[in-house]
């Protein structure tokens, strides 16, 4: 089984896996949300793969709906679900930190090879790389403070890397503080994700 649960807000809802960190889409309806989330299964695949996972998640099944705020219509999850409230085990906080480390490594990868000037919206809007590594960069150091790690503004790759580390070992102890430490790491590896799957699908090369 394939433990999933929906975020309803008033116009849009996200499908989320409980499982597998960061595999969460979203669409205007819980039954286009569900299928936009199994059309992402091979894209997550290789993320699992690279955390060394076999990536066999079964049939979907919701097993919570949470309420949404305008938040959630902008495009990005906002409410925890109660289930990760859960005790979370070493063995379940490790998987979850692999995955992430494989979603941080395989976005600094197609970074690396991916132009500064990307494709357009159909309103011609988006972020070019730079931008978009700076946003996910800044997003991370925000999001790291909800579970009490604060660091400042970054001026190097070395700086963004050490809070991570520290970041990792907090999810590893499986800290709550403002968010519990399963929803941090879910929003964390959505946020990497989800500008990952963009840079690769508005990238082009000659």
């Amino acid at each position: 089984m394939h433990r999933i649960y929906l975020e309803l807000g008033p116009k849009k809802v996200f499908a989320c896996s409980l499982d597998w960190p960061g595999w969460c889409r979203v669409d205007k309806t819980e039954e286009l949300a569900i299928g936009r989330l199994a059309d992402y299964a091979p894209r997550y695949r290789v993320i699992a793969e690279r955390a060394g996972l076999d990536f066999v998640p079964g049939e979907p099944v919701v097993v919570e709906w949470v309420k949404g705020t305008s938040t959630t219509d902008f495009g990005a999850p906002d409410a925890q679900p109660a289930a990760d409230s859960e005790p979370v085990d070493p063995a379940t906080a490790a998987r979850d930190v692999a995955l992430l480390r494989a979603a941080w490594a395989l976005f600094d990868e197609t970074a690396a090879v991916t132009p500064e000037e990307l494709r357009k919206g159909p309103r011609g809007g988006g972020r070019d790389r730079s931008k978009m590594v700076d946003h996910v960069t800044e997003a991370e150091r925000a999001y790291a403070r909800k579970l009490g790690v604060r660091r400042p503004p970054f001026t190097s790759v070395a700086d963004r890397d050490a809070m991570r580390e520290e970041l990792a070992a907090v999810l590893l102890e499986g800290r709550s503080v403002a968010w519990s430490s399963r929803y941090a790491c879910r929003r964390v590896a959505w946020h990497v994700i989800d500008h990952l799957w963009e840079m690769e699908d508005r990238r082009s090369f000659s």
